[in-house]
């Protein structure tokens, strides 16, 4: 068994977890948040003909390279363009066509001149300066052509994607499925919200904090219920979840006291250890193992602690179930904008927001640091990580930070 292990070791052995995708067909308007299971292709282009940005004239060009403001250039008016209809007909030379934002460019015209930039009656528009051909046209295609990746395999449908999904005129878009993760929380201290809160009991926080973060990643959340300390009965409730779900995570019992079943229960239903305890604070007392060909992820108890192990390490394989091609959390170089006074043997994950100064990314810790605290996740969008045995860091001091919160 694996023990002590650093965070990046960690992670390749919970991604090495062989993941079966499935896919489904989901409606545009329910497809946010959900992940592309292959290349979204363009059929048409976008826009699909020439069209006009601004309301205006569209004419040929050539018409009007003598145009002056002291001898201007006139053409008679041969129609109107809404946008969604056509003229009918070509613009000759010496015409023009009164054209509205979004209408299709007509044949024969090559320009388009704003109304601002003439006069003009129902009958005729008189220019005052050249307009050159190609002037406020914008292109078939010009935002998106035919045949190109709208979104690759493993993207995050946004907003915008949504967007561009529909302005192909796609109904469905073909998604993964998104991975069912179960959560077990383990304690016989817990009380279910509602109840008597009784002396040394405290309420099941847990389960409501990590199905804010599973959903947010993409994942379909199920309630595996409370459980008092019992290694028989984690046991079995941790079989029955895994045929029901994806992957399983329990809450408490990850360390090493007299009432901590997490390691007894993944023995006694027969997983395979993949590791038991991480180089980090809080968050190390953790235990990973494969049960049934899936990942059983076991968090510390402590609510700090257990959501700083599913950020840093539950994150990615939630991610990888989900299809997504952006697993890792994203890193990045910040200074600290405080002193930090509390070096350790382990790698200690500070919790905190990011602050732009004069051009420079600063980190600026949270308080309640500890492992039961949750407070500081509020408002919380980095996680700085203080190297062990780097000793007292002064403020400005670099660090290195993972951007968990996207």
């Amino acid at each position: 068994m694996r023990k002590g292990i650093e965070v990046s070791e960690a992670l390749g052995l919970l991604l090495d977890v062989p993941v079966e995708l499935n896919t489904e067909c989901v409606g545009i308007a329910c497809s946010l948040g959900r992940v592309t299971s292959g290349e979204v292709v363009a059929g048409i282009p976008f826009p699909p003909f020439d069209r006009s940005p601004f309301d205006g004239y569209a004419l040929l060009g050539e018409d009007t390279v003598s145009a002056t403001g002291e001898r201007p250039v006139t053409l008679s008016v041969c129609g109107e363009i809404p946008a969604g209809h056509a003229l009918g007909g070509a613009v000759a030379k010496g015409f023009a066509a009164k054209i509205l934002t979004g209408a299709p460019i007509p044949p024969g015209a090559d320009a388009v001149i704003k109304f601002e930039d003439t006069e003009f009656t129902e009958e005729s528009v008189t220019i005052f300066a050249p307009v050159g051909a190609g002037t406020n046209i914008v292109r078939a295609g010009e935002d998106v052509q035919a045949g190109a990746v709208i979104l690759p395999q493993g993207a995050v449908i946004g907003p915008a994607s949504m967007g561009l999904i529909a302005a192909q005129g796609m109904k469905e878009v073909l998604v993964f499925k998104r991975p069912v993760v179960s959560v077990i929380n383990t304690g016989s201290e817990l009380t279910e919200l509602g109840e008597p809160l009784k002396p040394g009991m405290i309420y099941n926080s847990n389960m409501f904090t990590l199905q804010g973060f599973l959903e947010r990643m993409g994942a379909e959340f199920r309630d595996g219920g409370a459980l008092p300390d019992d290694e028989d009965a984690i046991a079995a409730r941790v079989r029955a979840e895994l045929a029901v779900s994806d992957m399983v995570i329990t809450t408490g019992g990850a360390s090493v006291g007299d009432y901590d079943f997490a390691l007894a229960a993944a023995e006694r239903a027969g997983g395979e250890i993949l590791f038991w305890k991480i180089n980090m604070r809080p968050g190390g007392s953790l235990l990973a193992y494969v049960l049934d060909g899936k990942l059983v992820l076991a968090l510390s108890g402590n609510p700090g602690a257990a959501i700083l192990g599913l950020l840093l390490l539950g994150m990615p394989c939630v991610k990888k179930r989900a299809g997504r091609s952006d697993v890792f959390a994203e890193e990045c170089l910040v200074r600290l904008a405080n002193d930090f006074k509390k070096g350790g043997a382990k790698n200690r994950v500070l919790r905190g927001f990011l602050d732009i100064r004069d051009g420079e990314a600063f980190f600026v810790e949270n308080t309640g640091q500890g492992g039961g605290d949750i407070s500081s996740l509020v408002d919380c969008d980095l996680l700085a990580v203080v190297p062990a045995g780097s000793g007292a860091l002064k403020a400005g001091d670099c660090v290195k930070a993972y951007r968990v919160f996207q």
